[in-house]
């Protein structure tokens, strides 16, 4: 995928949000939005990590692209998301203990995220620093909103709380806490997105 000048740097970062969004329109990395988005708090984390080592990632394969060879891309690539992955798995299990003693698996589990892989391979390998940058940004941010989403629905409907403050008294839907729980809110905020960018996509086509 070539980046084009016409394209700013602003539409990089609404095609993650938007267009290619990780969890609500590609579908992948779901492993960490059925495991960690019981809490808002872990949902954020998590989120934020993926964020940095999707923006790190694309920056480091757009600086040493033209060192590859194309047999050993792939591999390349690989260890520039373990090196990430590991430093932000050394930075939770340092700054963000308790968190870090209940998802600690999941963030090492980041290092084989398809999207991660592909973005690099398809972008980051193709592009300059600036807009492989944003690329990682707009994904990792799409990833981010994906997964706070995803959490706060499951933490208000199976606890009646939002970061641990009790928001409303009605009995909990505690199916909501458990994976089970993950994939009725996955597959419910899924298609509420989808509606409302098909709904916009819609009303812009018929604006011009």
């Amino acid at each position: 995928m070539k980046y084009h000048h016409e394209v700013s740097y602003w539409e990089l970062i609404k095609n993650g949000i938007i267009s290619e969004n990780i969890i609500f329109r590609l579908a992948l990395s779901l492993c960490p939005a059925l495991a960690v988005t019981s809490k808002v708090k872990y949902g954020l984390l998590m989120g934020i990590a993926v964020l940095f080592v999707h923006t790190m990632v694309g920056i480091t394969v757009s600086l040493i692209r033209r060192f590859i060879h194309q047999r050993i891309r792939l591999p390349i690539i690989m260890l520039v998301i373990a090196t990430w992955v590991t430093v932000t798995d050394l930075m939770m299990a340092a700054y963000a203990r308790e968190a870090y003693a209940v998802m600690g698996l999941y963030i090492q589990l980041i290092v084989a995220f398809a999207s991660i892989l592909a973005r690099a391979e398809m972008f980051g390998s193709k592009n300059p620093v600036m807009p492989s940058m944003f690329d990682g940004i707009g994904m990792g941010l799409g990833f981010l909103i994906a997964l706070v989403t995803i959490s706060f629905f499951r933490e208000l409907l199976g606890s009646g709380s939002v970061f641990g403050f009790q928001i409303v008294d009605t009995r909990p839907v505690f199916i909501m806490m458990l994976p089970t729980g993950g994939f009725f809110a996955v597959g419910i905020l899924m298609a509420c997105f989808n509606w409302i960018d098909r709904k916009y996509s819609k009303k812009k086509s018929s604006s011009h």
